[in-house]
């Protein structure tokens, strides 16, 4: 048994009440069966599964585009502000629950609005959540907007455009969606203007994509975040020169598993990227899709590579260092975890 714990019971319940940040998930990717099917009824839209047991079998995927495929599917339910209210006030709960303490959520308005639902509707449903979580949880928030990486980048400028109003509310941008053959370089115009916004900037890169995406996401886009970044570790002059800068990687294991990026847990980089000096975190990307929220995430990698409580406690700290906090109130959750260790 890895250092610091008794059995791995002794390791679960650590986990369980550790403080710590999530700060990759895309809320459209919490979307559980039950609320599909709750959310399909209420607008009257036609889904094609007849129970939620078909739902959970489809979410067998081979690669990342099987799926974004049911992912696009599934977000056709959410037409109202109550919508995405529900949405997001059920992830919330879930992440209360596991001790999560600050988060950092995506949202891909695009998918939305190519199906006619304002903009507006999308955030007022979002932030209300995230404002009721401030209330009944203490929960402090980040909403980060991202651009899906498969359409243009004149599409990825009108979305800014429409986001323009609301920008007392969304604290940065990102890019996701289908990786291979969509480079950081197609967005380099947009992501300067965004960052001229005061905008904070992350990109999905290195999941399935080279780490010549990463090299693009650092010196094209100035990302202050690298989403996944799994694939660095092919470079290691990349590797170095992500632990010198102190980069943050939002690394998710299950999702890794999941898509196949590892085709097993115990083959999960985590445990490299921490001994490389990399300022890894764990989070969940799209939980209900990918069989586990932040918890089931941090027990399915500590298992797998038997991690210590040393290397939990580092987690959990790059959760918050890595966060779009304020140093003070970064300072105030360090703390937390100090006095928990």
């Amino acid at each position: 048994m890895a250092e610091g714990f008794a059995s791995a019971d002794d390791r679960a319940a650590f986990i369980a009440g550790l403080p710590k940040a999530e700060l990759h998930l895309h809320i459209e990717g919490s979307l559980e069966p039950e609320l599909m099917f709750t959310l399909a009824q209420r607008n009257k839209v036609a889904i094609p599964f007849a129970t939620i047991e078909e739902v959970r079998a489809a979410y067998a995927f081979s690669n990342l585009q099987d799926f974004l495929d049911i992912y696009y599917q599934g977000m056709g339910v959410l037409h109202r502000e109550q919508d995405f209210y529900d949405l997001t006030a059920a992830y919330l709960a879930r992440a209360h629950a596991d001790a999560v303490r600050h988060v950092e959520i995506f949202f891909d308005p695009q998918g939305h609005t190519a199906r006619g639902v304002a903009f507006g509707t999308v955030i007022a449903g979002i932030t209300r959540a995230l404002d009721a979580a401030a209330a009944r949880y203490g929960m402090t928030s980040k909403l980060i907007m991202c651009f899906l990486r498969h359409l243009s980048e004149a599409e990825a400028e009108a979305t800014l455009d429409e986001a323009l109003p609301y920008l007392d509310r969304i604290d940065g941008v990102g890019l996701d969606s289908s990786e291979v053959g969509h480079p950081p370089a197609k967005f380099a115009r947009v992501f300067a203007r965004a960052r001229g916004l005061g905008l904070k900037l992350v990109a999905h890169a290195g999941e399935e994509g080279p780490p010549a995406y990463v090299h693009e996401a650092l010196d094209l886009l100035k990302v202050d975040r690298i989403d996944h970044g799994n694939r660095s570790l092919e470079d290691p002059a990349l590797a170095r020169r992500l632990a010198a800068e102190g980069m943050t990687l939002t690394v998710c294991p299950l999702s890794n598993l999941k898509l196949c990026v590892v085709g097993d847990m115990a083959d999960h980089p985590l445990r490299t990227m921490l001994n490389a000096g990399l300022n890894a975190t764990v989070n969940s990307d799209d939980p209900s899709y990918f069989g586990g929220y932040v918890n089931g995430n941090y027990l399915a990698v500590a298992d797998a590579l038997d991690l210590s409580k040393d290397e939990l406690l580092t987690l959990a700290r790059n959760s918050f260092s890595g966060s779009f906090l304020s140093d003070a109130e970064k300072a105030r959750h360090l703390a937390a975890i100090d006095a928990y260790a």
